[in-house]
């Protein structure tokens, strides 16, 4: 409601001598001038500026006489001070202007500045006043004064002597007796017999006391710690005509304050606690409502030591309210006791270095106008705590401490409640938090032009009908959108009294002394009137709210005395010409809007219902008409004790939804809170109902209301919407109430499941309470939030040197900032739900919610605050809830995430409570194993460690290690790897951190490792996830030759288990040809793949079937199958003219301009996810792109284009590319030019477009040269057979005839390669004639091959020249190329010729980075 703002401010008195120090300060009626007393002096202060304007100095003789100065009370009309004294006297000042046109400060204008000239009140507005003070009159009361309070037209004094006098402001008594209070009667309540016990004892005399005109009596306070509340039976003032009623059990009061609109009285207690009591209505009696008091979690070093309390202060709002202690310091309290500041802890409290601060005491303090701020005198000590030993220390000058206050528009503006804004309101500025989303992203967005643009392209309410705003602008970030009130309209109408905000939050209007003014976040201006005599001649009286494009409010009109409610249209200039007015016939003291009605309360308590509508006439024009008046001065004892009346569609039968549906939404109920008790009046549907159809909407009668019900006590504010939206009925056609420390509450609608009928004895609403952490503001009702707001402070002592010589402000005070909060309630209403047996309706709230995005979160915090409560407590629970709530979270398919993450964030302790209730961990893992969920079983996997033996953790992690294999999940094979490896290593205390939430991994379309190209190789390939999860890099990257798979001990069994599973996988994987997840699994989990192939070589690495290997490799790599061209018969490649051209062309395919064209035009909105180490995402295409620019290709035709085209490449299926090359066709000019040198003939270039066209995309070339070169490492040749017979380049089976030929290979791998061939031929023959010009290509490599075949080579234990190279000789190689690879640069050409082949792949994670560079400089070395 109210936040502290800033640092305070310092107002200096005059130097004096400190006996001459200010104690009190007392604000008059209007709170415009502050009188400030000091033992002998009196001054007048003004608010604005706030300065000093006169001071009446008692002459010592006088002072000796009257003893110094202790209380002021003003006159209500502020012309006269009254000031009692120490030694019983009552001195009366007069408060006189002094002559004419003299003032004691004025604003000065530039020449000619507007602001000169024709403003009326002018110099009354805005300059400081000049006043004189004379004494008056001198009464002697001839006791000591212990208060004075101002009633009415007299003051009333409460004397030592216990006696109360009532005096006239002129200074007499008028002939009445002062009342002695041991003759007032004082009972438990008004009821009991007239003769009540008497105080009876002698000494007994009020201490302090305050008048509550909304009451008609006084809330005392006793010399013996006693309170009461002394009340007139009827209207004479005398003693017998007084009643006093108390309660029993307040002993130790200290001081008292009245809040007029609630009816309360706050008592301060010695104890440090205020309490809170309220009048019966029916009884008289006095009933505690609530106690303000310090707890000991928040407080608990200070909330037992604060001592008594010494002040009490109401705002002028009555919405909160300030406490002070002997002991020091300030807090601030919502109406009914939601503590909003106290400055006893935090950094109030402690320095930046930890130290603790002394409180600041404070001798008396007074409101501000409208609460803006508190003036405060501060007790001496305080603020010179250090003794200042050196000279220089200048004598301590006396000051009153300003402390400034933001509050929330609702304390005036009750309708903004309808809104799900949070607005508020400073003294020059207000905060919103409704910046639009291009503000939250830039809020310094200069051009209002583009500003105006996209809002209306992206205005959510356009298409939906919703008027609620996303909520990422409700929620967005913590900062506010400020809106500086116009300087012109505050110099003449501060202090601003009322703000609003329209629903789409895109304009605001404020109102201050005279007239209002509007601002429009939209095109960044205020809007004021034209005529200043317009502005002056209007005063707003009951608030203001926004309907549409108009503004609604309720003013007097003073030169026509008549109140008025006006509606002005935004757009239109700002004058009365284009306002809609109407005249009522007494005061209007609240308004509100609801759909196109609006309601307004007036002082004759009766309350009128206008429709409002948009006239046809003009387009600027709305008119409003009466509907239908209600008076409630039956049920109101005072107008001014109504704090908001709302219209809404809230009703107690929600049957009506089923009946009438076109009447499911009008206003069906008024509410009214009446100083905190929220009564209801519903529309009479009991009578005939009228047809809707029959009557004009315009002469239709309204129903009649009901007699009023009480629906709550205790209420600050009223939420409601008039919105409809079936999905989310409970959450729309609820009422949600703020109750100050009693949390909230929502009148919830229970509805009957599938429109059954519902049961007569079952409610139809139900009241249910909650509590949150945050003071609420606003509630986004579809959203299921609270938002609000709250102080936070920054320390900024650190900057000044603790001996300075006076103690700034910055040091004493932290600076206060107010930010947004919001709070998730729907787990509070669900779990209110299951308690009383709701779980029908608790169901149908959540499904309702269940695409909220937190409402995982919701389900959790609710199962971990019942299992923290129920696990916890002491006492056996005789009816416990978590069963309940277990089984209402298994509704849902979060059921298993919301339980385990539920478990990791509960203690260990906890565990078998949760999972008695929930089920075993075990069968929850398979549970999660057969959903496919294999992150969640992760998570179980921890439990399931901490809870079982080792065998059965080990148990589930090797289950979960092969799905996770199987479904390439790389992430989790880490994880597990070193999961696995801990529980065998007996480190089972360090549980594996497994991923929380759903990694985008594989399932995503990426191996998302290297986002950046200048990671270094030495890296391990989690180099990237290492930040998210703590991972050993040790365990999950291989190192040192091949050997030693695992660099820490490397003889453990458990690495042998872990191999062999991973052996498994992947002789699975060759098996099952999939030799892309084959690829995928070594490069991912660092699996030695060529050290394992060269031992599999005979047995899993062979090729069993040529054909199906070749056409599963087809399809794995989206590469197409080859088509014979059209013009087949004078193909060039036929008749040989052209072949290396040709040839040249496909190798170095990767720099090819067209493909990476038509990859880029045809294909790039393929999905990406088949890509093997297409997994490697875009880091992987920066790799591709500067492989394509390697320094060996440099060759004529590098076309520029192929930048591009090479960073976003993708996967696309054979059709597309087919398809797309008739794109390609088209663009034969642009390659003419690239390649003239060739001088190539229409047809030939054909050709190479279709040979193009037959390529598959280039990351899959990328990624089978790779292959290829594993497989010629390892010395599978018949691998790289297949592998080159997909690509078509007949310089690779060359090459593996050369290796053939020059080493002794095994004669069994011989006969295979011919066999598979030979199966080849014979398919291509029949069903892939596009393979036959290829294969006729590499006939004589066939014939070679069929004839070393026949020589029957004699079968040796094989060992290709790569592998016969000792590791040392190749690794000195290998570092040199990594170091300078970690460096960004590209050394194809050191990698490039023969030593690449030749070169031992001794560290697989490099793998991917690597591969691109072996695509191409194998072109190099074959080339």
């Amino acid at each position: 409601m109210y936040f502290l703002s800033g640092w305070p401010k310092r107002l200096l008195c005059p130097l004096g001598s400190p006996a001459e120090a200010p104690f009190h300060v007392q604000s008059d009626p209007q709170r415009t001038f502050f009188a400030v007393l000091a033992p002998a002096r009196l001054s007048i202060w003004y608010s604005r500026p706030s300065v000093l304007i006169v001071t009446y100095k008692e002459p010592a003789k006088s002072s000796s006489q009257f003893g110094s100065y202790k209380q002021a009370e003003w006159r209500p009309d502020s012309t006269m001070i009254a000031v009692s004294t120490a030694n019983g006297y009552i001195l009366f000042f007069h408060i006189t202007s002094t002559r004419g046109d003299k003032y004691l400060y004025e604003p000065v204008y530039p020449k000619g500045s507007p602001q000169m000239k024709g403003t009326p009140h002018f110099k009354e507005e805005q300059c400081a006043p000049a006043l004189n003070l004379e004494m008056k009159k001198i009464l002697d009361l001839q006791a000591p004064i212990m208060s004075l309070q101002s009633v009415l037209e007299d003051l009333l004094v409460a004397t030592s002597d216990g006696l109360l006098h009532l005096i006239h402001w002129e200074g007499m008594t008028n002939g009445r007796k002062a009342i002695n209070l041991c003759t007032v009667p004082f009972s438990v309540d008004l009821q009991s017999s007239r003769a009540g016990s008497f105080l009876g004892f002698a000494d007994v005399h009020i201490r302090d006391m305050e008048y509550c005109a909304t009451l008609d009596g006084f809330a005392v306070v006793f010399n013996d710690g006693k309170v009461g509340f002394i009340t007139p039976v009827s209207s004479r003032f005398t003693a017998e005509q007084l009643h006093g009623v108390w309660p029993q059990d307040v002993v130790d009061g200290t001081c008292v304050a009245v809040n007029n609109k609630y009816r309360l009285m706050a008592f301060g207690c010695a104890s440090g606690s205020v309490q809170v009591y309220t009048i019966d209505n029916t009884t008289g009696a006095m009933q505690l409502s609530h106690k303000l008091e310090l707890t000991a979690k928040q407080y608990p070093d200070i909330w037992n030591k604060t001592g008594a309390v010494k002040l009490v202060r109401w705002s002028p709002d009555n919405s909160v309210v300030i406490v002070t202690w002997e002991y020091g310091g300030l807090s601030l309290w919502s109406v009914f006791g939601a503590q909003l500041i106290c400055t006893l802890g935090g950094d109030f409290a402690y320095r930046s270095d930890g130290t603790k601060k002394d409180p600041l005491k404070i001798n008396s303090m007074s409101w501000g106008a409208e609460g803006y701020h508190l003036w405060v005198i501060s007790g001496f000590g305080s603020q010179n705590t250090e003794n200042e030993s050196d000279s220089k220390s200048i004598v301590k000058q006396p000051g009153i401490l300003l402390f400034q206050f933001i509050k929330s528009a609702l304390t005036v503006n009750p309708c903004m409640s309808n809104q799900e804004q949070v607005l508020l309101q400073g003294e020059d500025r207000l905060y919103l938090n409704c910046g639009e989303a291009s503000q939250s992203q830039n809020p310094r967005s200069s051009s209002a032009h583009s500003d105006h643009r996209t809002r209306r392209e992206k205005s959510p309410f356009a298409g939906g009908g919703l008027e609620s705003q996303s909520l990422s602008t409700l929620l967005g970030h913590r900062h506010w959108h400020v809106v500086q009130i116009s300087s012109t309209y505050l110099e003449s109408n501060w202090p601003i009294r009322f703000s609003a905000i329209d629903k789409l939050g895109q304009n605001i209007a404020v109102v201050g002394k005279f007239g209002f003014a509007h601002y429009s976040l939209l095109t960044k201006k205020w809007k004021l009137f034209g005529n200043i005599t317009q502005e002056q001649n209007m005063i707003v009286t009951g608030g203001l709210a926004w309907w549409n494009d108009f503004i609604v409010l309720a003013c007097y009109n003073i030169s026509d005395r008549q109140e008025e409610l006006r509606v002005y249209l935004r757009t239109s200039n700002l004058d009365n010409a284009f306002a809609h007015v109407t005249k009522t016939q007494a005061e209007t003291l609240l308004l509100s809007v609801f759909r196109d009605m609006v309601i307004v309360f007036r002082a004759d308590c009766s309350i009128c219902l206008y429709s409002i509508e948009r006239k046809s006439d003009g387009p600027n024009a709305a008119g409003i008409q009466v509907l239908q008046e209600v008076s409630m001065s039956r049920y109101i004892p005072h107008p001014f004790l109504v704090v908001s009346v709302t219209l809404t569609s809230v009703s107690t039968e929600n049957g009506i939804t089923l009946k009438m549906p076109q009447q499911a939404r009008d206003a069906e109920s008024i509410m009214l809170n009446l100083a905190g008790q929220l009564i209801m009046m519903q529309r009479d549907r009991s009578g005939p109902q009228i047809r809707e159809k029959d009557s004009n909407p315009n002469q239709r009668k309204l129903l009649p209301f009901c007699p009023p019900v009480v629906l709550a006590q205790s209420v600050e504010n009223v939420w409601t919407t008039c919105r409809a939206n079936k999905q989310k009925r409970h959450l729309l056609e609820a009422l949600w109430l703020s109750c100050g420390g009693a949390g909230m509450k929502v009148w919830l609608p229970l509805f009957p499941r599938d429109h059954r009928k519902p049961h007569s004895f079952l409610s139809q609403r139900i009241m249910l309470p909650f509590h949150i952490n945050i003071y609420p503001l606003a509630v986004l009702f579809e959203d299921a939030l609270v938002l609000g707001a709250v102080n936070d402070t920054l320390l900024y002592d650190s900057l000044y040197s603790r001996n300075s010589a006076r103690e700034q402000l910055e040091v004493l005070f932290p600076f206060c900032v107010v930010e947004r909060t919001s709070q998730i309630y729907l787990h509070h209403i669900l779990r209110q739900l299951l308690v009383r047996n709701l779980g029908e309706q608790a169901l149908l709230l959540a499904q309702s919610c269940a695409t909220l995005p937190y409402f995982p979160h919701v389900l959790e915090l609710m199962l971990h605050e019942v299992l923290e409560e129920e696990a916890t407590s002491r006492e056996p629970i005789p009816d416990p809830l978590l069963p309940t709530v277990a089984k209402f979270i298994t509704e849902f398919p979060l059921f298993l995430q919301t339980v385990v993450h539920c478990a990791r964030k509960t203690e260990y302790a906890l565990w078998n409570y949760l999972f008695a209730a929930v089920g075993n961990p075990k069968d929850l893992f398979e549970e999660c194993l057969m959903a496919q969920d294999l992150d969640t079983a992760a998570s179980y996997l921890i439990i399931l460690q901490n809870m079982e033996v080792p065998a059965v953790s080990r148990q589930h992690a090797t289950l979960l290690f092969n799905t996770a294999l199987e479904q390439g999940k790389w992430d989790l094979c880490r994880h597990m790897i070193r999961f696995l490896k801990a529980i065998g290593s007996g480190e089972s205390e360090t549980p594996p951190s497994t991923p929380t939430t759903q990694e985008p991994s594989s399932s995503g379309g990426g191996f998302e490792f290297f986002r950046n190209r200048s990671i270094s190789l030495s890296q391990s390939a989690d180099s990237v996830p290492a930040s998210k999860f703590s991972l050993q890099k040790t365990l999950s990257m291989p190192s040192g030759p091949s050997g030693k798979r695992w660099s820490k001990d490397s003889d453990c069994a458990e690495n042998m288990y872990i191999d062999m599973m991973l052996w498994r996988h992947a002789r699975r994987l060759l098996e099952e040809v999939r030799l892309k997840d084959l690829g995928c699994f070594a490069a991912q989990l660092g699996f030695e793949l060529i050290s394992w192939l060269c031992k599999e070589r005979a047995r899993a690495a062979r090729v069993d079937n040529f054909v199906l290997a070749l056409k599963r490799l087809h399809k794995d790599f989206l590469w197409p199958l080859p088509i014979i061209p059209a013009s087949s018969v004078s193909s060039p490649f036929k008749n040989g003219k052209y072949r290396t051209v040709g040839e040249q062309l496909l190798k170095s395919q990767s720099t090819d301009p067209f493909l990476n064209l038509e990859i880029d035009a045809g294909v790039s909105n393929v999905q990406r996810s088949q890509s093997w180490l297409g997994n490697i995402g875009p880091a992987h295409q920066e790799i591709d792109t500067a492989s394509s620019h390697g320094p060996q290709m440099q060759d004529a035709f590098l076309s520029p284009l192929s930048n591009k085209a090479g960073d976003e490449c993708s996967i696309g299926s054979a059709t597309d590319l087919t398809e797309s090359s008739s794109m390609v066709d088209g663009d034969w000019t642009m390659v003419d030019e690239n390649f003239s040198t060739l001088s190539l003939t229409q047809s030939e270039l054909e050709h190479i477009s279709m040979e193009l066209a037959s390529k598959g995309p280039h990351k899959s070339q990328v990624q089978l040269r790779y292959l290829l070169h594993i497989f010629m490492e390892a010395g599978c040749l018949d691998w790289c057979i297949v592998i080159g017979l997909i690509l078509r380049e007949s310089s690779i089976i060359n090459q593996i005839l050369v290796i053939i030929q020059s080493s002794e290979v095994d004669g069994e791998m011989l006969q295979n390669i011919k066999t598979g061939l030979h199966a080849v031929d014979r398919w291509a023959s029949t069903d892939c004639p596009g393979y036959k010009p290829f294969l006729n290509i590499i006939k004589p490599h066939l014939q070679k091959l069929s004839e070393i075949t026949e020589e029957q080579v004699q079968p040796e234990a094989f060992q290709p020249m790569t592998v016969g190279k000792t590791p040392e000789q190749t690794s000195p190689r290998a570092e040199e190329n990594r170091s300078s690879l970690g460096h960004g640069s590209i050394p194809q050409g050191e990698v490039g010729g023969s030593s690449l082949v030749s070169r031992k792949e001794e560290d697989t994670t490099r793998a991917e980075e690597e591969e691109p560079f072996q695509d191409g400089t194998y072109d190099c070395s074959v080339s």
